[in-house]
């Protein structure tokens, strides 16, 4: 009798434990994080050569998805060099100081087809706000394309300051664009 009794109270648990979502491992060498913001009227690009993502995602469960980006911001890059020491300097993202920015989506909702909106926080230069990344998914057996872009207030975090925290010529609007690549376990 005992152990039928434990039984059935080991298939109850096991019944109330949400399922984990899929864990997918991003392909960096296919996948691109970077940025674009309006400069003197013209979009400056620019792309994070080092950064690393947790990610747990079922499109069917999305109440045990998660997300966990570390970005290098010292990896940014683009094709404008003096605009790239500028940005990593102390008007900018001060990377000597705060070498990583951190987003996490603490939760997900399904808008409609392939397209979802990711809730969370990103810390950059030790402040932390809310960020909406709308993103559409695309699942082909074990493989995973995401899109999305997040819009994000620079001043907000900071980012320029002195002559460079006006919204002009640097708009005080950034898109973050991601481009990702995974496969699941």
């Amino acid at each position: 009798m005992k152990t039928i009794f434990g039984i059935a109270a080991g298939l109850a648990i096991m019944a109330a434990t949400p399922a984990m979502a899929a864990h997918w491992n991003v392909d960096y060498a296919k996948s691109k994080l970077g940025f674009s913001v309006q400069w003197s009227n013209e979009p400056f690009t620019a792309h994070f050569a080092s950064w690393k993502a947790n990610i747990d995602f079922d499109p069917a469960n999305l109440a045990t998805s998660h997300a966990d980006v570390t970005i290098d911001i010292g990896s940014e890059a683009s094709d404008e060099a003096d605009f790239d020491t500028g940005l990593k300097g102390a008007q900018g993202f001060a990377t000597g100081q705060f070498p990583d920015a951190h987003f996490v989506a603490q939760s997900f909702s399904h808008k409609s087809g392939n397209d979802y909106v990711a809730q969370g926080t990103l810390t950059l230069k030790g402040v932390t706000k809310d960020v909406t990344l709308p993103f559409t998914l695309t699942v082909n057996g074990k493989q995973a394309h995401m899109v999305g872009t997040a819009h994000v207030m620079r001043s907000d975090f900071a980012i320029g300051q002195g002559q460079w925290a006006a919204p002009t010529p640097v708009s005080h609007d950034v898109l973050v664009n991601m481009d990702i690549i995974a496969t699941s376990n």
